[in-house]
């Protein structure tokens, strides 16, 4: 299988990372009113549009930071297929009516569908951890929350008080219990499948 090459429009990602004003001003200028358009000819005003729009570039950020997202097709397919994604499912949810997506329309880039999907995905994933995440305990999230921050688990034992020994068997039970809570989910086997 060959390496696909990474589309000249990996600067809105590498941009939207190093939070450089130039580029995310850019985005802006050049992709943000078509999304706005959209969303108000489907039901949305501009104000819902501004949340999509900001919501899908923290999806987008998030999945460059933590997965090194690497563009493969135009940003503009890529971000329009993922504001207008977010926006179906919001009305989705608000009018409790099925929505479908008609992918002809969407886009006749492939490598953008398939990027949105994967994005769309990851944000699942994101957002059923994060609430799995507040189910846990006090302590299981005060010793996790530490654990992202500090790399060291003696310094993570010292900042809460507790043993070396104990800190790690503690984050080894909480992980399984996040971990059990997750899979647990009926929303785990909908995003897997």
């Amino acid at each position: 299988m060959s390496e696909k090459k990474i589309h000249q429009d990996q600067k809105y990602i590498d941009g939207l990372l190093q939070n450089n004003a130039f580029i995310i001003q850019a985005i802006y200028d050049k992709f943000v009113p078509k999304v706005v358009n959209y969303i108000k000819q489907n039901s949305g005003s501009s104000d819902e549009a501004q949340d999509v729009i900001q919501e899908t570039l923290i999806t987008i950020y998030n999945q460059a930071k933590q997965k090194k997202l690497k563009l493969t097709c135009p940003f503009d397919a890529y971000f329009f297929l993922l504001c207008k994604r977010k926006w179906l499912n919001e009305l989705k949810k608000t009018s409790n009516k099925e929505v479908t997506i008609n992918e002809e329309v969407l886009s006749k880039d492939d490598g953008a569908q398939e990027l949105a999907f994967e994005t769309s995905v990851f944000d699942e994933k994101q957002a059923l951890f994060a609430e799995m995440f507040n189910n846990l305990g006090k302590a299981c999230k005060d010793l996790l929350t530490a654990t992202f921050k500090i790399k060291s688990m003696e310094e993570v034992a010292n900042s809460l008080g507790v043993t070396y020994a104990y800190a790690r068997k503690k984050k080894s039970l909480c992980i399984g219990k996040l971990t059990e809570l997750v899979q647990g989910s009926p929303k785990f086997n909908q995003i897997m499948s």
